[in-house]
């Protein structure tokens, strides 16, 4: 019996600390210590004579060992058996031994006794299962399971309990539902545990349907945990009014509630209609109760407060809290990274560090999104560094948070070699890195990696999807849209999301008709999808169809928002509808949208565009807070209708408000400038952008100053311009050039810009159209016939010219020599009358040219005006390419002769013909 006895070592005795981790000493015993000291006495007395057995006493050992800290005290006991003599029932105790081995984290020990025993229950059975539900391996959990029913072994409640805590973390509803089928069959759903259990694999599985049918059959409804289980199903499944119905009625039927069911209730109250307002009165229920002072639920409010962003309300619970853990301290920082109070989150962070508490993985997380948000590199990579010595760097999440970091401080190389050194990449990885480079404008990088991705059959989802099509977008690469469109539906990903960028992408690359067909194939559309349709059809010149697409919408019931009516703000500035304009004007008052800066600015174009320079200036000055797309867009107003002294007076008002112009604005001035003729200033505006505020001009700055010289006959001034130039000049410079080298006759230097022009872009019609008309005037008639030969043998034919105006709440539209309109006759008999009064007073130029220009748009627009406004009403009308020099004349001496105002717009700028005279000084 000594012999036996000295292979029964004593354990060590322990003691609790502070901080409640178990830290052992010899002042106090561990709570195995009893048992051994009963095992020993048992041990003492027993007598080989008496027929007795030591099951009971290794029993209540194994009990009490159950532990991750009592793995050697299992091994002591476990070797005691096999060579005790006094063991009745082995299967008895094999079975005590797999549960406190898998209690204890060690399965490969459990696995061996469990190998070994040549009888198995069904208690050893669910020791084993129960031991892989516990240690985070429900598949092997489920393997067991499938074994043990192989083999005939009879299922009870506990092995249902586990079974179905294993389906809910592999969320497989599928086999779920098997299992409760057979859980049916066996009668066992009228047990407690078992039943709630099922109600928890439902919630996990996002089925919360299921388990409030589970819920409303149960005989008694007594147990707070059936409550806590259906109460979280709802809260899971984003059924928060349910969730919030099941707790009154629970208070009702007088169930108090618990720890857990505060904490799935307040999850509930965040995706409320009324976050706050529940928030505050279950905030209000806690503090009369008894769980005030539970961790899990004051953690739970704060996380609810952060989520509804009342980081106020959120702090003063924080800063209340006498003890705080890790969960406390990461659910502050989050909040605080979702609300952007990034200051404030770098301060938690250090007085986190200061109170003694290790940062895990969360709070780093929470820190690199910071940073990286601030763009602050040098914090980024100190961070980092702390990461790599906490060896939190080969964490996946940790990884990805980095990778998008370096993004946002646009150090791409430095992403990009995180991402390589990456063990494991999820689709979350390749989406953060694919984002960098679109965010940094590698634009064809991103492709290139997507199609790796493709490659490596990542799964790619509708966020990856999305941004590869905006990459598309700005790659114009219609064929890869196409491709991708394909890809959606292949893998069955399509969503309204998705429809609708899908029509984006096709608008933004000149396929409407692919966009068209897209629109028409969503089922159910949304304002997002009508808007993206009309915007599509305003950017590829088709506004009035964007107008029939409004009507449509309207059919439909859906309201429009702010962005659909900007949209159709545009579309109405396009076909210069002002009557359009104005009603959504009126649209805009009536629903009372706020006229802020975005929309008074979208409001301000429309007018200008549509000939009402008036109207956009009491827009302007009605709007109270001004900022600077308003100013610009103002001053762009003044500028296109030839008032260049209003501009330069207003861009100087900016200037004093202490608005800094940037590089939108100057181009608007400098336009304005042009236009107007207003030289000095505009060398002086020219100078102070470069000098003063530091802004680099881009190409169009310099075509504005080529367009001021050039009118001005300063085309020496204009060429040393194009040569000082810090890049190379496009085709628009050498156009603007050449236009200036044909008014002032300059052929020398005509020639020298229309070859450069050629080189540049040969294959734009306007070159050609511009360059011919060069080489007529001057007469180099070899020149002319070698250009239209060219154009010919490339096919380019120039746009048929197309003007219209708004009658009534009709637009009317005329081509050259077009009598397809109704009243086609009554037009040309008008313009006949027009073209005798004109000869009457003796002014009616190139008789024989007159005649064959008779037929020209504008000139049927003209008449069919005179026809249809009373006197004294301006005519408006919109012309699509550059007003002809015969056609300026004529509008000229209508306004004069007809005493009306005349308002052209063309492809360049806006006439006002008065009196005889053109607000653009006759230079266009």
């Amino acid at each position: 019996m000594d012999t036996l006895l000295t292979t029964l070592k004593s354990p060590i005795s322990g003691t609790y600390s502070d901080d409640k981790t178990h830290k052992f000493s010899r002042k106090t015993s561990p709570p195995w210590k009893e048992a051994f000291v009963s095992l020993k006495t048992n041990l003492n007395n027993q007598e080989p004579r008496y027929n007795n057995c030591l099951d009971d006493a290794y029993s209540s050992v194994l009990e009490r060992c159950s532990t991750k800290e009592s793995l050697p005290q299992i091994k002591q006991i476990h070797t005691h058996v096999l060579k005790s003599c006094y063991v009745a029932d082995t299967s008895f105790l094999n079975t005590k031994l797999v549960f406190a081995y898998g209690k204890s984290g060690s399965l490969s020990d459990a696995h061996q006794v469990f190998d070994k025993m040549s009888e198995r229950t069904v208690f050893t059975w669910n020791a084993l299962i129960g031991a892989h539900v516990t240690d985070g391996e429900p598949i092997e959990a489920i393997r067991l399971f499938m074994d043990m029913n192989t083999l005939g072994v009879c299922s009870d409640a506990s092995t249902f309990t586990s079974v179905f805590k294993s389906c809910g973390e592999l969320e497989v509803r599928c086999y779920g539902v098997q299992v409760h089928g057979m859980a049916t069959k066996l009668g066992l759903l009228c047990n407690g545990y078992v039943s709630n259990s099922l109600m928890g694999m439902y919630a996990k599985c996002n089925d919360s349907n299921s388990a409030k049918k589970l819920f409303e059959r149960l005989d008694e409804k007594t147990d707070v945990v059936s409550w806590n289980s259906v109460i979280s199903a709802c809260s899971v499944s984003g059924q928060a009014s349910e969730a919030l119905r099941l707790f009154r009625e629970m208070q009702m039927v007088r169930i108090s509630p618990n720890t857990y069911t505060f904490v799935a209730i307040l999850q509930a109250c965040e995706q409320s209609l009324y976050p706050v307002n529940y928030g505050k009165e279950l905030h209000a229920f806690v503090l009369k109760s008894d769980m005030y002072q539970e961790m899990h639920v004051i953690n739970a409010l704060v996380v609810m407060y952060t989520k509804c962003g009342k980081m106020k309300e959120a702090v003063s619970i924080f800063n209340a809290m006498d003890e705080k853990d890790s969960i406390t301290w990461n659910s502050i920082l989050s909040g605080f990274v979702q609300s952007g109070l990034y200051d404030e989150v770098l301060a938690t962070f250090h007085k986190m560090q200061n109170a003694g508490k290790r940062p895990d993985r969360y709070s780093i997380i929470s820190m690199i999104s910071t940073v990286g948000r601030l763009g602050s590199l040098l914090k980024g990579r100190e961070i980092h560094a702390y990461a790599m010595k906490r060896r939190m760097d080969s964490d996946l999440q940790v990884c990805n948070t980095l990778v998008d970091m370096y993004a946002k401080c646009c150090k791409m190389n430095y992403a990009e070699s995180l991402f390589e050194r990456m063990e494991y990449r999820d689709d979350i990885s390749w989406t953060t890195i694919i984002a960098g480079y679109a965010q940094n404008g590698c634009h064809s990088s991103a492709l290139t990696l997507f199609r790796q991705s493709q490659i490596n059959r990542v799964e790619s989802d509708s966020l990856l999807l999305a941004r590869i099509l905006q990459i598309c977008i700005e790659l114009k690469l219609n064929s890869v849209v196409k491709e991708i469109h394909a890809h959606i539906i292949r893998k069955g990903l399509i969503d309204t999301v998705l429809e609708n960028t899908l029509i984006n992408a096709y608008g933004k690359c000149g396929s409407i008709d692919y966009a068209i067909r897209g629109f028409e194939l969503i089922k159910v559309k949304n304002v997002v999808s009508w808007t993206t349709m009309m915007c599509c059809l305003v950017q590829n010149g088709l506004a009035d169809k964007a107008l029939d697409v409004f009507i449509s919408m309207k059919e439909t019931k859906i309201e429009p928002d702010a962005v659909s009516l900007l949209t159709l703000l545009s579309a109405a500035a396009d076909l210069s509808a002002l009557r359009k304009g104005k009603e959504i004007h009126g649209y805009l008052i009536r629903k009372q949208f706020v006229l802020h800066a975005p929309i008074s600015s979208s409001l301000v174009d429309m007018y200008a565009s549509c000939g009402s320079l008036h109207n956009a200036l009491k827009v302007f000055n009605s709007t109270e807070i001004k900022d600077l797309v308003l100013w610009t867009s103002m001053v762009n107003a003044y500028g296109m209708h030839g008032m260049g002294k209003e501009a330069v007076c207003l861009f100087n008002r900016m200037v004093v408000g202490k608005i800094h112009p940037d590089h939108v604005s100057f181009l608007a001035i400098l336009y304005a400038c042009s236009h107007s003729s207003l030289i000095d200033e505009g060398k002086a505006f020219f100078k102070s952008m470069v000098h003063k505020y530091g802004l680099n001009p881009w190409p169009e700055h310099y075509t504005c100053m080529v367009d001021l010289l050039g009118r001005a006959n300063k085309l020496k001034e204009a060429i040393l311009v194009v040569e000082n130039m810090e890049m190379n000049p496009n085709a628009a410079i050498w156009r603007s050039l050449l236009g200036a080298c044909k008014v002032h006759s300059n052929i020398k230097l005509g020639n020298f810009a229309a070859k450069k022009l050629l080189e540049l872009d040969p294959s734009d019609i306007k070159n050609y159209v511009l360059i011919s008309n060069f080489y007529a005037l001057c007469g180099q008639l070899d020149d002319l016939d070698y250009i239209r030969s060219k154009m010919r043998q490339m096919g380019l034919k120039k746009d048929p010219g197309c003007s219209w105006i708004a009658i009534g709440n009709k637009i009317h539209v005329f081509t050259v020599r077009d009598k397809s309109h109704p009243e086609s006759d009554e037009i040309y008999t008008k313009l006949g009358q027009i073209n005798d009064v004109l000869k009457r007073e003796g002014e009616y130029m190139k008789k024989y040219k007159g005649e064959m220009l008779n037929g020209h748009s504008e000139r049927l627009a003209i008449a069919y005006g005179l026809l249809k406004t009373a006197k004294g009403t301006p005519i408006h009308i919109t012309k699509n390419l550059r007003v002809c020099d015969d056609c300026h004349a004529f509008s000229k001496l209508v306004s004069k002769y007809y005493e009306c105002e005349i308002i052209v717009r063309d492809a360049n700028r806006f006439h006002h013909f008065g009196f005889g005279v053109c607000s653009c000084q006759d230079f266009w």
